[in-house]
């Protein structure tokens, strides 16, 4: 009984302490977890071929925000959970925003030669390593999730969470929907956001709900979490919308200004940039309210929404 007792003061001290601690110094600690998890599940058997393999670790392992996969952590942690478990469901949000990221730099796609600060895998290898590159993440993500994640009891929900969120109805088909808009110069700020909630939105609402789960959340907790990781996407797209217009490439790590120029429709060219800076503190505002039930344990959450505006690159 003393045992279990000085457990859970060890685990109020240390959620106190995660609560004052200022977001900058948590989210390092989160991703140096992220870093080490994504170098062990990139260890391939030797009958993976070798080009390939440099190629997924060249784009996964490169310099990144970690956005999803920190929010994998945090959510877990918001509602009562270990990091530890969380940990291969944040890698494995993190290879399928990868895979993303790998294939919109095609040249059948954005055609961006920049990411991260890097060449673009495309650039760096070949377009055929780079489809197959993102081809392995992806279905490299749900063998993380299918073996690692515990209880076994959730991983059905969490594959489900992640295939619903990354395919037709979710990423997938917010980018075919992006691509036709751009020829489409009547979309409206109701299509536009449409397209976001499919692009962005749902795959970090997606990093939300995998980590409430795995935290023990009860589904009005998970319902709060979908809602912060919806409003948070179309806010982060509002916010990347506005650096494309107004940021810097040595900061931003890839090419800016290109909106424009492939015909894309976006907050700024719709809502100007005033309007677009206010719908996106809005979001923001949305997003923060629906987490209140979870009281102090909010607090980093609450922060990252904050973040996800005032950032510059």
């Amino acid at each position: 009984m003393v045992a279990v007792g000085t457990d859970r003061l060890h685990r109020a001290v240390a959620s106190k302490m995660i609560c004052e601690m200022e977001l900058p110094t948590y989210l390092t600690a989160l991703r140096e977890r992220i870093e080490q998890r994504l170098r062990l599940d990139t260890r391939f058997p030797t009958d993976c071929p070798e080009r390939l393999a440099e190629s997924i670790r060249y784009s996964l392992l490169a310099p990144g925000k970690r956005i999803r996969p920190c929010l994998v952590l945090m959510a877990c942690e918001a509602c009562g959970g270990e990091i530890e478990a969380a940990l291969p469901a944040a890698s494995a949000l993190e290879m399928v925003h990868c895979y993303s990221l790998i294939h919109d730099d095609l040249p059948a796609m954005d055609d961006d030669d920049l990411r991260r600060g890097r060449p673009t895998n495309h650039v760096q290898f070949d377009e055929a390593t780079a489809i197959l590159a993102g081809d392995g993440l992806l279905t490299l993500a749900f063998a993380v999730l299918a073996r690692d994640v515990r209880p076994v009891e959730i991983v059905a929900d969490c594959v489900l969470d992640l295939a619903a969120a990354a395919g037709v109805c979710g990423m997938v088909g917010g980018q075919q929907a992006d691509l036709e808009a751009e020829s489409d110069d009547s979309i409206t700020l109701p299509e536009l956001e449409a397209i976001h909630r499919r692009k962005t939105g749902q795959l970090l609402a997606a990093s939300l709900r995998l980590g409430g789960r795995i935290g023990g959340a009860d589904p009005q907790t998970l319902r709060s979490l979908t809602i912060y990781g919806e409003s948070v996407g179309l806010a982060f797209q509002i916010a990347d919308d506005l650096l494309d217009v107004l940021g810097h490439e040595e900061k931003m790590g890839k090419s800016v200004r290109k909106d424009a120029g492939h015909g894309k429709r976006t907050y700024p060219s719709l809502l100007g940039v005033e309007e677009s800076r206010r719908r996106a503190r809005q979001l923001i505002d949305q997003a923060c309210e629906a987490i209140a039930p979870l009281g102090a344990r909010r607090a980093q959450l609450t922060a990252l929404a904050r973040y996800v505006i005032e950032r510059d690159h």
